[in-house]
């Protein structure tokens, strides 16, 4: 192997598979080996097989089915567990027995309840017998970040004298802190004499949060493989992850020096099939393939990225698999994410349209936590009508209730000058009408009302449509809002603009004539 280059070692079907709830079945098992050879993983921990019948099957079948990367077995240093291993691994191209023992003193004492002569035979006789199935054999002393160093050097020694190429040092309980860890590797290849001969491996769990760092940490120091799964699940608190693993080396380059031959542009596809076969949802602050790990949402990013992306983006969406950066917009937001987002939607608006575009959205924006594109369209179509004002509707207040008589008060700004007038109606929005028609002194006829959400949720955007008439005169007019009452009150007072400016030309035509 070159001393340059990164193995992954994914275990997500073995360790992560222990995340519970997180049960697959075997064609599950065999479509996320498939996605994981497409996302050119180097090796595959497929299974335990002797854990069960249906474990077995399920390496069996990633062995023979699965083309490209090494498969792995699971077997702890016992006899049937190798010799099982090898049975379901018996059609694989590349075949890896990984085999494993407490070495610490508390599992010595607490769990396997044999001296330390005892395991390190047991570790030897493993890596032999396995060795004796297939050339790639790999050791795990587990729990080696609480194992008494001198007893670990011996045992690594002696398990690659019996045959195993790959040594690797999981941080079992995730007890370890980066600096130690990275010390532990690099004693490693100081004082065991053979270790030249063998990939040191890592294997961290995230119990304090660091397994990332611990697994990035031992690669400074002389760890060419990481083990790791995909969206960091595992046993307790996960595993290191392999998506940050391998973009921190890919991203970090200039501090690693390492190159990882994962295609990253499969990592977001990964993930998602992982999250939905182990109905386990992905966190939407989880670095890399999180839902907000390229959006952003404050103004000052958003102006930021949109002018030059390294502002505040140290990877390209692209290279994990997204389409491109999501400007989330929120009341944080500023007019050049609004315009920038409009002008993708099709609406090119700029100076005085915009700002009163920009006005609306953060009414919008104020009572919502995020913006939609439907919302948006739905302001854009209000900000490009040029219609004339002569009705402003500044303020709004209406009563409704079971027992409560329908009342609303508005302020209509009528060519420059406030009115303020209050109307009893039938419900709310005939309330809301009637002080509307007092205060304008229209003496219109409402012909036809309907209301629609244009965007979903309980937030969701209501827009109204309503027709009046006058003098045998008719207008539309409609308005937006996440309250109903509103839209319908905004959507009048538009129609009665409206209304407005067809008397004016129908006065005109006639002057004219």
């Amino acid at each position: 192997m070159d001393a340059k280059s990164l193995i992954i070692f994914d275990t997500t079907l073995r360790d992560a598979e222990q995340t519970p709830g997180a049960s697959l079945t075997v064609r599950e098992k065999l479509e996320i080996a498939q996605q994981l050879a497409r996302l050119r993983v180097d090796v595959i921990e497929a299974g335990f097989p002797i854990s069960s019948h249906e474990d077995f099957e399920a390496v069996r079948r990633i062995a023979n089915e699965v083309n490209g990367p090494a498969i792995c077995g699971l077997a702890r240093a016992l006899p049937q567990d190798v010799e099982r291993a090898a049975a379901a691994l018996a059609g694989a191209a590349r075949a890896r027995i990984h085999t494993f023992v407490g070495t610490s003193a508390i599992h010595l004492r607490g769990q396997l309840r044999k001296t330390a002569d005892e395991v390190l035979r047991m570790a030897v006789t493993a890596v032999e017998q396995a060795r004796g199935f297939c050339e790639d054999v790999e050791f795990s002393p587990m729990d080696a970040t609480r194992t008494d160093p001198a007893y670990l050097y011996e045992v690594v020694e002696a398990a690659i004298a019996a045959g195993a190429s790959t040594i690797n040092i999981p941080d079992t309980v995730g007890y370890a802190v980066p600096e130690q860890f990275g010390a532990m590797i690099a004693a490693l290849l100081e004082r065991v004499p053979n270790i030249h001969q063998a990939v040191i491996s890592v294997h961290c769990h995230d119990d304090l949060g660091m397994a990332t760092a611990n697994s990035l940490a031992a690669l400074r120091h002389g760890a060419r493989q990481v083990e790791c799964t995909i969206n960091a699940l595992g046993e307790r608190a996960g595993n290191a992850s392999l998506e940050e693993v391998v973009m921190a080396v890919k991203t970090r380059q200039d501090y690693f020096g390492l190159q990882v031959g994962v295609t990253s542009r499969e990592l977001i596809a990964t993930s998602r099939l992982v999250s939905r076969l182990m109905g386990i949802a992905v966190a939407p602050n989880k670095a890399i393939v999180g839902g907000n790990a390229f959006a952003h949402s404050s103004g000052i990013h958003q102006d930021g990225v949109l002018k030059t992306r390294n502002t505040f983006e140290i990877m390209a969406p692209e290279d994990v698999g997204l389409d491109d950066t999501e400007i989330v917009l929120t009341a944080r937001s500023g007019r050049h994410a609004l315009q920038h987002r409009l002008g993708e939607l099709g609406y090119h608006l700029s100076g005085a349209d915009l700002n009163k575009a920009y006005e609306r959205f953060l009414e919008i924006a104020d009572k919502k936590k995020e913006v939609y594109d439907d919302d948006l369209l739905a302001i854009a179509g209000d900000e490009i009508r040029q219609v004339p004002q002569k009705y402003v509707l500044e303020y709004l207040h209406a009563i409704s209730g079971t027992g409560t008589v329908p009342s609303a008060t508005v302020r209509l700004r009528v060519d420059g000058r406030e009115v303020l007038e209050s109307a009893c109606g039938d419900g709310p929005v005939d309330a809301a009408y009637m002080a509307i028609d007092q205060a304008a002194k229209a003496g219109v006829k409402v012909e036809e009302y309907s209301i629609r959400a244009v965007t979903s949720g309980s937030q969701a955007l209501g827009e109204v449509m309503v027709r009046v008439s006058k003098n045998g005169v008719n207008s539309k007019g409609r308005g937006i809002s996440t309250d109903v009452i509103e839209a319908s009150s905004k959507a009048y007072v538009d129609a009665l603009n409206r209304l407005e400016m067809r008397i004016e030309r129908s006065q005109q035509q006639t002057e004219t004539v």
